[in-house]
């Protein structure tokens, strides 16, 4: 989950790396360093515990350059977050460093057997292993040779269990980068006379768009002459070159105070670039780009699999709603987590569907591969093209959403969703469940959300109410009935995840049997209680939420009620009310989380939290 920059060209290294780190810091900002050399061959190292700001200043205090170099945002697993455990790494020599990503499973049996053999060390890192073995292994050829850089973090890796993304630079082998991968993402951006190594795309933005993600056990030499790629066993590989149509402007604030309240505005867009082109309005036939899973294999599923975690588990469980009720196939959601670690049951006939963002959630990867082989096909929906999760997948739905940087996920939840409906209508489509004629219908709705959202948008300030109101209490629930139990639970996730405001999202029809027992005039209870009037089932479950409102008022507890335009009924029971603009019952779900991201947003900022940056959380959760 830490952020990784490197580059080897012609211009000062410092203010490429600081910059690089700067968009990588929603991976980690326990501590930050910097390590650069070309000038006279002469390594420099910076660190600084904290966020980036705090390595600037040392910098300033005490500057430094050179033409080729690696940096590193922490997210500390092994070791404190201090300036001591802040990467880059030393060996003993001093003359080589290396910045990591990832967790070392075997480092206390490999660090005792180095200090046996004489290493000393001053950290409490699992990194730190790892520029000791360089080092062993730089020194070991024998005969007096130089051994290359590239060979001797070859021999380290193969000593190491666990998942890593690596950078490694040595003044003994000057101009030159060695990259690896096994598990957490890795870039290689290629540049004019200049090259790149990230853990993210937005890092490198700025100076390439062209680029291609390392593979697992794929290693990268970068020198100003070009890339080299090989397997960990030293035989030559290629790699697929791709393109980012990604405008780097998308990856800055826009003139907006966090990265997350510019990311909630930009839902509309993300929403509407992800049905783009998905659906032809003449024969009302649903396109999916890039999947191997025939019409037949979908026709023939018995049940779908949805594997993911933390948002992306949420979007999965709204998307078991619409697929039940568009395509009605069975659908199973579990955390990826967990999913592997109980012998789940995987027939030949289902198919399994993973949700990731970045498409590098270590969980997520590891169940996917776990279904690959008990002999089901995957499926991916992700953000990031030529992801990990995207590449072992046989079919992917991207998203549109552009890159997120806010710690706390909001287009790209909304995309998920997005995403999910088209598929279930496409199954639904498939499977002969809907016509073109119901499909052309349903596609018509989702094109009337993005202008929803930006009605929604500008109520903002009503949120903004609310947080005035409620910043200081210290819980808050959150309930909701079928699908939208899903955007309860995200919803209470979001409150948590940025302002530390303990939330809990609760199925409404549960409240009986225990939540009751804790409602009274000092808990702030967020009921979703929107309606589709053409939708029977969903008039019923508007029903019997309504009389969960009402048994909260009962018990002396604060209604804040998530309600559909033209609900009147509610204002008399409520005593706070959001409205939305109407919606079938599968699309609400879309709609609905807008003012709860909204709330939480506002909460957080009153409280002074740092929004984009919340405590001990990192942006993508690369390792397990």
């Amino acid at each position: 989950m830490c952020g990784i920059v490197g580059y080897v060209g012609k211009k000062s290294v410092v203010p490429i790396i600081v910059e690089g780190l700067r968009r990588l810091e929603y991976r980690g900002y326990d501590s930050a360093g910097i390590a650069v050399a070309g000038n006279g061959d002469r390594l420099q190292v910076r660190r600084a515990e904290g966020k980036l700001r705090n390595l600037e200043e040392a910098i300033r205090q005490k500057p430094l350059d050179g033409t080729y170099g690696i940096g590193h945002t922490r997210w500390a697993t092994h070791g404190r977050p201090t300036e001591e455990n802040a990467h880059p790494h030393r060996d003993c020599t001093g003359r080589i460093v290396v910045v990591h990503n990832g967790i070392v499973e075997n480092y206390l049996s490999l660090k005792k057997k180095l200090t046996e053999e004489g290493h000393k060390f001053t950290t409490e890192t699992d990194t730190e292993i790892i520029a000791h073995l360089v080092e062993k292994y730089s020194a070991s050829s024998g005969n007096g040779r130089h051994v290359p850089l590239e060979d001797a973090v070859r021999q380290a890796i193969k000593q190491l269990s666990g998942v890593f993304a690596l950078a490694v630079i040595s003044t003994d082998d000057p101009n030159k980068i060695v990259a690896a991968r096994n598990g957490p993402p890795a870039v290689i951006g290629l540049g004019n006379d200049e090259y790149f190594v990230a853990s993210d795309v937005p890092a490198i933005l700025y100076h390439t768009r062209d680029i291609f993600f390392l593979a697992d056990d794929d290693m990268a030499v970068v020198t100003p002459d070009g890339v080299q790629l090989s397997d960990f066993d030293g035989r030559p590989i290629q790699r697929q070159v791709t393109h980012v149509t990604w405008d780097p402007i998308m990856a800055e604030k826009g003139g907006f105070k966090h990265f997350m309240l510019k990311e909630i505005y930009e839902q509309p867009r993300a929403v509407r670039d992800t049905a783009l082109g998905r659906v032809s309005q003449d024969t009302g036939h649903i396109f999916l780009d890039e999947v191997e899973i025939s019409e037949k294999e979908f026709r023939a599923a018995s049940k779908i699999n949805v594997i993911a975690c933390g948002t992306s588990w949420h979007a999965g469980l709204a998307g078991k709603f619409m697929i039940e009720t568009l395509a009605r196939v069975p659908v199973e959601v579990d955390y990826a987590s967990e999913w592997r670690y109980r012998n789940p049951i995987v027939e030949p006939d289902t198919i399994t569907l993973v949700i990731s963002q970045s498409g590098e959630t270590a969980d997520t990867i590891a169940a996917q591969r776990e279904a690959k082989s008990r002999g089901s096909k995957t499926l991916a929906i992700c953000n990031v093209v030529g992801s990990m999760i995207a590449r072992e997948a046989a079919g992917t739905i991207y998203t549109h959403a552009g890159p997120e940087i806010g710690v706390a996920s909001t287009k790209a939840f909304t995309a998920q969703l997005t995403a999910l409906y088209v598929f279930a209508m496409y199954l639904a489509q498939v499977r002969g469940v809907m016509t073109a004629e119901q499909a052309r219908a349903a596609m018509l709705e989702l094109t009337r959300i993005p202008g929803k959202l930006e009605t929604i948008l500008t109520h903002d300030e009503a949120c903004d109410e609310l947080a005035k109101r409620y910043q200081k209490v210290h819980d808050f629930l959150f309930l909701g009935r079928g699908i939208h139990y899903p955007i309860a639970l995200e919803g209470a996730l979001k409150l948590k995840e940025i302002s530390y405001i303990h939330a809990e999202g609760y199925p409404a029809g549960e409240m009986k049997h225990g939540p009751n027992a804790l409602i009274d005039e000092n808990l702030p209870v967020v009921i979703i209680a929107t309606r589709d009037a053409n939708n029977p089932d969903a008039v019923l479950r508007y029903e019997k939420t309504m009389s969960n409102l009402k048994e909260v008022k009962a018990r002396s507890g604060v209604v804040i009620a998530l309600a559909t335009e033209g609900d009147e009924e509610i204002k008399e029971a409520a005593d706070h009310v959001l409205y939305i603009p109407p919606a079938p019952e599968e699309l609400s779900p879309i709609l609905e989380i807008v003012p709860l991201q909204l709330l939480a947003y506002h909460i957080a900022v009153r409280r002074g939290c740092d929004v984009d940056q919340p405590r001990n959380l990192a942006k993508s959760v690369t390792v397990e």
